[in-house]
């Protein structure tokens, strides 16, 4: 661990070492309308604030009123984020190096010198400039990957994104299940699986599905690759002695509602993982 340790250090000093000379130091606090900067020119102790918004014409005219300012010369750009829109935004002026500050170790800088804990933009910029300037050091500035590699992150972080919120919208169908449907849940092992929501799709109800004929059901589940006879058998027998859990229409048309958008959500949600596999 001791010797991990050592071996990061060693590489942020290296990354400072290879810093150019800056000819200013900047600090943004990001927020979702506005951001509020704060600016130190180097060799200069005199603190320089403003706000910017949060568009990509604004961003525009504020880099190049800096580029034009400090003759295009290289400026340290600290910020709270490390992927994100800003980042993003910034990253296409060859001009700014930026160096992403974690939020908690902003929070614990703040919470060093500002006992009530307040926080406001100006002062976090402020608090972002200073940790730039003094402990840079400690800072790994960001030098992005190769286009393939940057990509192949973004990629498969979006893909992460995408599972997540499968598995929510699975819960949110189970619990709608459980409400008027619940044998769904022991006849299959996967609520989310195609065969699954194809089935709500063509019967939602357990009154529906027990209307269909056992050929019209052998069928569905054949189209559907269930190569297991004795399974396929014990399904459709389950189906036709299945009692149902309410004959209350408000709580069977609600989460029958419910349980169909799920079914359709999770449609577009497998097949949008799929393109990203």
């Amino acid at each position: 661990m001791e010797q991990s340790r050592l071996f990061k250090e060693e590489d942020v000093m290296a990354t400072q070492k290879a810093e150019p000379d800056f000819a200013a130091f900047v600090a943004i606090d990001w927020a979702d309308q506005k951001h509020y900067w704060s600016l130190r020119a180097a060799g200069s102790k005199q603190i320089e604030r403003g706000e910017v918004k949060n568009t990509p014409e604004a961003m525009e005219v504020w880099a190049a009123e800096w580029s034009a300012r400090f003759e295009s010369r290289p400026i340290a750009v600290a910020l709270e984020q490390r992927r994100g829109p800003l980042v993003a935004m910034l990253s296409k002026y060859e001009q700014l190096r930026l160096y992403p500050v974690h939020p908690l170790t902003l929070a614990k800088y703040r919470e060093a010198f500002f006992s009530s804990r307040s926080k406001s933009d100006v002062q976090d910029a402020d608090l972002l400039l200073e940790l730039l300037c003094q402990h840079r050091d400690r800072i790994r500035r960001l030098d992005p990957d190769t286009v393939e590699m940057r990509t192949l992150q973004f990629q498969v972080e979006n893909r992460r994104k995408l599972v997540d919120e499968r598995t929510a919208v699975s819960n949110r169908l189970t619990s709608s299940l459980k409400m008027y449907f619940p044998q769904i849940l022991n006849w299959f092992k996967e609520v989310s699986s195609a065969l699954v929501g194809d089935l709500l799709l063509a019967w939602p109800t357990l009154a529906d599905l027990q209307k269909a004929k056992p050929r019209t059901l052998l069928t569905f589940f054949q189209q559907h690759n269930c190569r297991d006879g004795e399974k396929t058998a014990w399904r459709i027998e389950q189906i036709r002695t299945a009692i149902p859990a309410t004959h209350d229409k408000a709580v069977i048309v609600s989460f029958r509602g419910l349980a169909l958008v799920s079914v359709r959500q999770l449609e577009i949600l497998r097949q949008a993982i799929a393109d990203y596999d």
